[in-house]
């Protein structure tokens, strides 16, 4: 397994990491953390640049070599906008995955032509309904219905911490269509509008993840139509496990890049900030941080990597995106930590962004699957 990239996936970092030093610098992550606003601008600009059509095939306008686009430039891409701003990588990786890649997968004909072109010039955002107020670890106990009525389907039910509902055009919603006793049977998936009648959108205040933040949402007779449905009726669970495997390694990526902006900063306020007579660099309690810090950012890295890797060539695991999912959640959270323990007071202060880092930081281990069942998933495939 060759670990250098190529000339051209150099090139992808290098111009992502120009464009967003531009489109997204780090005052401008800042006013949007403190005003509770989507990096817009920076979504725009993404997309003006045409990175949306990374994952999608030519023939729907985007730029991907296969007909699953290319996992390892999928991970630089999502990176780099963790590194600029979390949160803007966070509502990256929902459209390419839950716009991108299951449409691309699961898709009709139909679907494709109508969802992809518009995923791939970034005129659209889209966000994932899954989790509900009684089944968050346990995701496929949902209640949600979908019922058939005059030629499609009536939604009834709630959903929570749907990220991003407020400002995306469409959601992969996940519902019941049957109920055959064993939970992850007679589950539908659904492609809908957010605008439609009978949604009924609560904003969350949350401690992090501020400038898109989550939602709960009711669906109270929300018709929507048999078009809709994404893949099989009744065999959504298939697919379910399929976008979240996806979605771990966005998710992976986007908080490598994060970390490292969190350990830059802090690596710099060492070098400069002194203390009886020194830089706080050169006090080992100080030095020793940052080394963890390092050798735990690259430890993640290459974990990200190899896992694209193995979802490019078709090996990849359900154990190896939980490994992969844990580590750099666990990882992002540590770095965060230590980064405002070297600042001190100063970390302390809202002013600087290591109060952001830490904030946001502290999800990586409770959303999309909390460390603890990704240690359950890692156990089980060790026959445990």
């Amino acid at each position: 397994m060759d670990y250098s990239f190529t000339p051209e996936q150099n090139q992808i970092r290098e111009h992502l990491r120009a464009l967003l030093g531009k489109a997204c610098p780090p005052d401008y992550a800042a006013k949007c953390d403190e005003d509770a606003r989507p990096p817009r601008e920076a979504y725009d600009a993404l997309a003006k640049a045409g990175w949306f059509g990374l994952i999608v095939p030519p023939e729907y306008g985007g730029s991907a070599q296969n007909t699953s686009g290319n996992a390892i430039d999928l991970a630089i891409l999502l990176e780099e906008c963790g590194y600029a701003f979390e949160e803007l990588a966070m509502w990256v990786f929902r459209t390419l995955t839950y716009g991108g890649y299951a449409v691309m997968r699961d898709g009709t004909p139909e679907q494709k032509a109508s969802i992809l072109p518009r995923v791939a010039k970034g005129e659209i955002a889209v966000c994932f309904g899954i989790t509900e107020p009684h089944s968050g670890s346990d995701a496929a106990a949902l209640t949600t219905k979908a019922t058939e009525h005059e030629g499609g389907y009536l939604i009834n039910g709630q959903k929570v911490f749907t990220s991003g509902m407020d400002c995306s055009e469409l959601c992969l919603l996940i519902a019941r269509t049957a109920s055959t006793g064993k939970k992850h049977e007679g589950i539908t998936n659904f492609l809908i509008d957010t605008k439609l009648p009978g949604i009924d959108i609560k904003k969350i205040k949350t401690l992090g993840q501020r400038a898109i933040g989550t939602t709960q949402v009711f669906y109270n007779d929300v018709q929507v139509p048999k078009t809709a449905v994404l893949g099989k009726v009744g065999e959504g669970w298939r697919s379910v496990d399929a976008y979240i495997w996806y979605e771990r390694l966005c998710l992976s990526a986007a908080r490598t890049g994060a970390a490292t902006a969190a350990f830059e900063y802090a690596l710099n306020y060492a070098k400069t900030r002194k203390q009886f007579g020194k830089t706080i660099g050169e006090f080992q309690a100080v030095s020793h941080k940052l080394a963890d810090m390092k050798m735990m950012l690259d430890i993640s890295r290459t974990m990200v990597y190899r896992f694209a890797w193995l979802m490019d060539q078709g090996k990849a695991t359900r154990h190896d995106a939980a490994v992969v999912k844990l580590h750099t959640g666990e990882t992002y959270k540590a770095v965060s930590d230590m980064g405002l323990q070297i600042l001190g007071g100063y970390g302390y202060c809202m002013e600087y962004p290591m109060q952001r880092f830490f904030r946001d930081s502290r999800l990586a281990t409770i959303g999309a699957g909390t460390s603890e069942i990704q240690r359950n998933i890692i156990a089980r495939g060790l026959g445990l």
